[in-house]
């Protein structure tokens, strides 16, 4: 080989492995903003701690760290007149830069003097007017949790207090109340249930809507909300969106179990701010089961999209445009062949599909230098549809069932932050929403009857609500809010007005107390207001149109322990008096709406139930520092209720203790180019509540019949789940791709649902929730 090929290949082999070792970087930027006014604060100044880089805010309060090795990061923010403020595991990597939107909070002035006290808090609300029974969380936990697929309600069960509904969706259980209770909110405005496969009036389904990609940051609350919060009874998501990149264009690219993924992000011009973000993701869960590949024995198929579209001017404010849209359906096929058919249940087949979409607009402006003002109208469509058909002998399909429900609805919602002084802050708005609500139901009594119509109800109604809140810092470390929220529904104008109120003390530099009392309202569901019944002369009529709201009064107390700056201990107790529930008219029939999921009764109800839940929550949670992180919380709680016949009973979900731990291990390699993620979840839990089965009568009327005086006094198994994440990440030059592997309930353990009358064995079954579910995926960002 000559002499110069030589030295050129030895030459050319050092230089790729010197590159190949040199440190990747990628570029950390974002604005700095006043947190009550939303204004940018020039001048703030942004440092990355044991890095000797940093940057000013110019004039619009953006800054610009380039070069800033991969890996995981600390920024300190400083700005005259404001706390600072430390942001502790910034993960940088090399596929996308990181653009962030930051904070600040004014400092508190007493007279002349300028009280200094650091900023630096974990887990700091999104909204400061959420000082307790919160968790704030960000779109990278809801990728890192075990199992939590993208999900922020999967996500929510690691949390003290949550239980999941069942492993075949994402209800959830907040502190025994029903799934139902749970308000959804999005860029500051109520959106409906953002979840495929969801059912009328439910809180869940079977999978997110919503991207990771598109969110930014959320608060979860649990109990004695702000006054902002209105309609809900057991806890609020507070969803933030993340703006799009507006200075380059940056894609992401996911293909997994469970769908093929695409965004895509960037500036709409080079010498403009705004930016658009978009993502689609199409159900793969259909081409796999034509592969014969399938976890269920139906056909499951989904697809949706989403977007966020930031326009800032100069003059005008900032307007935004958002949105979230999914389609979903599953469909069970009758096998058209006799001698396959074992009973006469498989000689059904079933067909359910359930769409949801919102469009949104919102609009900012600063008024003078103490007020903001926010502007949003949404339209919000929710379709749920169930058919069931029969194969007959001749093998023809006979429409045996049919439920169609939709609901449209356009709200519109203006609030105003208005700065008093450096001590307090006053919230104000109003919310108003049209509804126009479509239910049908059409049933055959027996296979060769006529369709029979149960529900036929159009209807178009409003609902208002008005709040204000106050927040009042006495001093640096005794922050006081108080505030009230009206609702009222013109349907059958009822009406109600609800004082919240809350403080918080921070005693020590490590310590913090805080006590909270709200009392909340929350409307029944559509199908509960409009459910049908027939009278003495066969006319349909609507008994339930007039009830009331159901109520809470929420109590909470609650302990906050610093142990060191990655450690936290938190305990907190409640109590929560529920009343006005629509229990059953009748004092022999036990049924009670604070044990439903969804909206869709069909019987005469009154407002007289009542309920009460009660318990401590104790959290030890140690923040991601040293690539590791863990949480380990215990709950004890009771739920009960008061039926019609004003005896207790133990609600459904009374399930007494909840047991969770959540924690990850990565293990980093190469300059950060490399890193292994081992993540696990693990829940014990006391078992669901249900009734005995009468099976001398359910054979009779071949349905299931209940013991109705014993309701709720049989105790289901333990629950019992653990669930596993392994995921590699490559970091190279602009381009970080991600092969993970969650394992859902990977010891298989069969975890019992329910019991049920089974028709055709005539005896009572026993259902299973969901065995062993592994999900791979792999992402590219770039």
């Amino acid at each position: 080989m000559p002499y110069k090929t030589l030295l050129s290949i030895i030459l050319l082999s050092y230089l790729s492995y010197a590159v190949q070792s040199q440190p990747l970087t990628q570029t950390i930027r974002g604005t700095v903003i006043d947190k009550i006014l939303q204004k940018p604060i020039a001048g703030a100044t942004i440092s990355i701690v044991g890095l000797n880089k940093g940057d000013a805010c110019d004039i619009d309060g953006n800054f610009n760290i380039e070069e800033v090795p991969v890996g995981t990061h600390t920024l300190l923010i400083t700005a005259i007149g404001f706390k600072d403020y430390v942001m502790p595991n910034i993960i940088l990597n090399t596929g996308k830069e990181m653009v962030l939107n930051i904070h600040l909070e004014e400092k508190i002035i007493q007279g002349k003097e300028i009280i200094v006290k650091s900023g630096h808090k974990k887990n700091t609300p999104v909204n400061e007017l959420n000082i307790l029974s919160t968790r704030t969380f960000s779109a990278e936990e809801t990728q890192k949790y075990a199992a939590a697929v993208n999900d922020p309600a999967r996500m929510a069960t690691s949390f003290a207090g949550v239980m999941a509904g069942d492993d075949g969706n994402n209800n959830i259980i907040i502190r025994g109340n029903a799934p139902s209770g749970l308000l959804w909110r999005m860029e500051g405005i109520d959106v409906p249930n953002p979840n495929h496969f969801a059912s009328a009036g439910s809180s869940g389904g079977g999978i997110s809507i919503l991207s990771a990609q598109l969110l930014s940051k959320a608060d979860f609350v649990t109990g004695a909300f702000a006054a902002e919060y209105g309609n809900a009874l057991s806890g609020v998501f507070d969803l933030q969106l993340r703006k799009g990149n507006n200075e380059k264009k940056e894609y992401t690219a996911q293909a997994g179990i469970l769908g093929l993924n695409l965004a895509v992000e960037g500036p709409f011009s080079k010498k403009y701010k705004g930016s658009y973000l978009i993502n689609y993701r199409y159900s793969t869960l259909s081409i796999l089961s034509t592969l014969g590949l399938s976890f269920t024995p139906s056909i499951t198929q989904f697809q949706d999209l989403s977007y966020n579209i930031f326009l800032p001017t100069k003059r005008f404010g900032n307007f935004s445009l958002f949105s979230f849209g999914g389609l979903s359906n599953q469909y069970y096929n009758v096998v058209k062949d006799s001698t396959k058919w074992k009973n006469e249940s498989e000689k059904y087949g079933d067909r359910f599909v359930s769409n949801t979409g919102v469009w949104g607009a919102t609009h900012q402006i600063n008024l003078g230098k103490n007020h903001l003002v926010k502007t949003a109208i949404a339209y919000a469509t929710m379709q749920n549809a169930y058919n069931r058909n029969y194969v007959q002998e001749n093998y023809q399909m006979l429409n045996v069932y049919n439920q169609k429900n939709t609901i449209r609805k356009v709200t519109l919602s203006s609030t105003m932050n208005q700065r008093l002084h450096t001590r307090a802050m006053l919230r104000s708005g109003i919310i108003a929403t049209n509804f126009i609500i479509d239910y049908n139901e059409q049933i055959r009594e027996k296979i060769h009857s006529d369709l029979k119509s149960l529900v036929n109800a159009k209807n178009q109604t409003q609902t208002i609500q008005a709040f204000s809140q106050l927040q009042y810092k006495f001093s640096d470390n005794i922050t006081l809010l108080g505030g009230l929220h009206y609702l009222h529904l013109l349907l059958n104008n009822t009406k109600s007005l609800e004082p919240r109120a809350s403080i918080k003390w921070d005693m020590h530099t490590k310590h913090s107390l805080s006590l909270g009392y709200g009392k909340h309202s929350q409307l029944q569901g559509w199908g509960v207001y409009f459910a049908s019944l027939q009278n003495a002369q066969g006319e349909n009529w609507m008994p339930n149109k007039d009830l009331k709201f159901s109520k809470a009064a929420h109590y909470v107390l609650s302990h906050n322990y610093q142990i060191n700056k990655s450690l936290r201990l938190k305990t907190e107790l409640y109590y929560q008096a529920l009343s006005q529930i629509p229990v059953s008219i009748s004092d022999t029939n036990t049924f009670s709406a604070i044990n439903t999921q969804a909206d869709y009764i069909r019987e005469e109800l009154v407002n007289k139930g009542n309920g009460k839940n009660y318990g401590i929550e104790i959290s030890l949670e140690k923040q991601l520092s040293n690539h590791l992180y863990y949480m380990l919380s215990t709950s004890l709680y009771q739920s009960k209720y008061t039926a019609s016949n004003g005896k207790e009973y133990n609600t459904k979900y009374n399930g007494n203790q909840i047991m969770n731990f959540t924690g990850g291990k990565e293990f980093v390699s190469g300059n950060n180019k490399r890193t292994l993620g081992i993540h696990l979840k693990m829940v014990y839990a006391g078992g669901y509540r249900t009734t005995p089965i009468n099976l001398y009568q359910s054979s009779i009327d071949e349905t299931t019949v209940y013991y109705q005086q014993l309701a709720y006094t049989t105790q289901l198994p333990a629950y019992f789940r653990s669930d596993i994440r392994i995921s590699m990440k490559w970091n190279r030059k602009h381009l970080t791709s991600t092969l993970s592997l969650d394992i859902q309930n990977v010891t298989n353990r069969q975890n019992v649902y329910d019991q049920f009358y089974d028709v055709d064995s005539k005896s009572i079954k026993t259902y299973y929730q969901t065995g062993l579910i592994p999900i791979l995926q792999y992402k590219v960002e770039f």
